[in-house]
C-alpha cells in the first residue's frame, strides 16, 4: 500500500493559551510533510482577524503551503476581495472558499446586501484575479441545506467550474460514504480532486455533535464501541485504531492525499499518520 500525502485543518486561537497550543500543534505536525495547512474562518466571520494572523503567521515562521478560510458571510465583496488582496501581498496562495457558517443565533445565511451572495460567486470573484489555487468544501452525505445529494453534487460542479481547483470533504465513519461519493461526483462529469476529511476523534460528546450539525451518519457499531471505550478509558486507542482503519481502507481503495480535522489537539493525528507511515521528514525551521 502507497503512503498518502497529508494536510491538515487548524482553527485560529482566541487567547494566549489558545496560541501556544495552535503553535505546539503546528510544530508537531509540520514534520510530517504537509501538503498544505488550512486556518478556518469562525460562524459568522468572527475570527476573520485572527484567521489572517494566524494564516501569515504560520507562512511566514514554518515555510508551510498554508491556505486560508474565507466566506461570505458579513462582510462587503470589496472588504472580502481585500482580504485576499492582504493574503497575496503576504505570499499566501492557497485559499479554501466557502459560503459560511450564518452567525450563532440567526435563523440561517443571509447575505450582507453588498456581499457575495454564493460560494459560487466569491469563487469566480478570486479566480478571476489569477492570484489563488482555490478548494472548496464538499459533503459526501449531502448539504444540511441541499435538496437532495444529486442537487447537492450539481452545486459542487458549479463551484468547481466557477475556479475550485479541488475539494475537501466534510468528515464521515464509513470509507463506503466516500467511494460512492466519489463515484457520485465523477459521474457528474467532476474531475477535479476530492479529498477526504479526516475526523480523528479527540472528544466523543463533542464529536457527536457535529456529526448531528453537519449531517454524518454515525454507524450503530461506532456508537457501541465509544460507550464501551468512555466506560472503560481506552477513547484514544480506539479513536486511533477507528481512523487508521478509515484511512487505509480509503488509500487501498485509490486514494492519496488525506486531510486531517485537528481540532489545534495534535496527537491522535500524528498517531494515525506515523501508523500510515507517514514519518518525520524536516524540522520546523525560522521560528520566530
Amino acid at each position: 500500500m502507497s503512503t498518502p500525502s497529508v494536510s491538515f485543518e487548524f482553527f485560529p486561537p482566541q487567547s494566549l493559551a489558545a496560541s501556544f497550543r495552535l503553535w505546539d500543534c503546528v510544530n508537531t505536525l509540520a514534520p510530517l510533510g504537509p501538503e498544505f495547512v488550512s486556518v478556518t474562518y469562525g460562524a459568522g466571520g468572527t475570527t476573520r482577524k485572527l484567521t489572517h494572523d494566524a494564516v501569515t503567521t504560520i507562512h511566514r515562521t514554518s515555510g508551510l503551503t498554508v491556505a486560508a478560510h474565507l466566506t461570505c458571510v458579513d462582510s462587503t465583496q470589496t472588504e472580502t476581495m481585500g482580504i485576499a488582496a492582504d493574503y497575496a501581498k503576504a505570499g499566501v496562495r492557497d485559499i479554501v472558499a466557502l459560503r459560511g457558517d450564518a452567525p450563532k443565533g440567526s435563523d440561517g445565511f443571509r447575505p450582507h446586501p453588498d456581499g457575495f451572495d454564493s460560494s459560487v460567486a466569491l469563487i469566480s470573484a478570486l479566480a478571476d484575479t489569477g492570484d489563488f489555487n482555490i478548494k472548496v468544501g464538499a459533503y459526501p452525505e449531502k448539504h444540511p441545506e441541499a435538496a437532495d445529494k444529486a442537487a447537492d453534487i450539481a452545486f459542487l460542479k458549479r463551484k468547481i467550474d466557477a475556479g475550485a481547483t479541488a475539494a475537501i470533504t466534510q468528515f464521515f465513519f464509513e470509507a463506503d460514504t466516500f467511494f460512492r461519493f466519489r463515484d457520485a461526483c465523477v459521474k457528474a462529469g467532476i474531475d477535479a480532486p476530492i479529498i477526504p476529511g479526516i475526523l480523528p476523534v479527540e472528544n466523543w460528546t463533542g464529536t457527536q455533535r457535529f456529526a448531528a450539525q453537519c449531517g454524518a451518519h454515525i454507524p450503530a457499531v461506532i456508537r457501541d464501541a465509544f460507550a464501551n471505550a468512555t466506560r472503560d478509558g481506552t477513547t484514544d486507542l480506539l479513536a486511533t485504531a477507528l481512523a487508521t482503519e478509515l484511512c487505509d481502507e480509503l488509500v487501498e481503495g485509490g486514494v492519496e492525499h488525506l486531510h486531517f480535522y485537528t481540532l489545534n489537539r495534535p496527537e491522535l493525528t500524528r498517531d494515525v499518520c506515523h501508523a500510515l507511515g507517514v514519518t518525520p521528514k524536516a524540522r520546523l525551521q525560522n521560528v520566530a
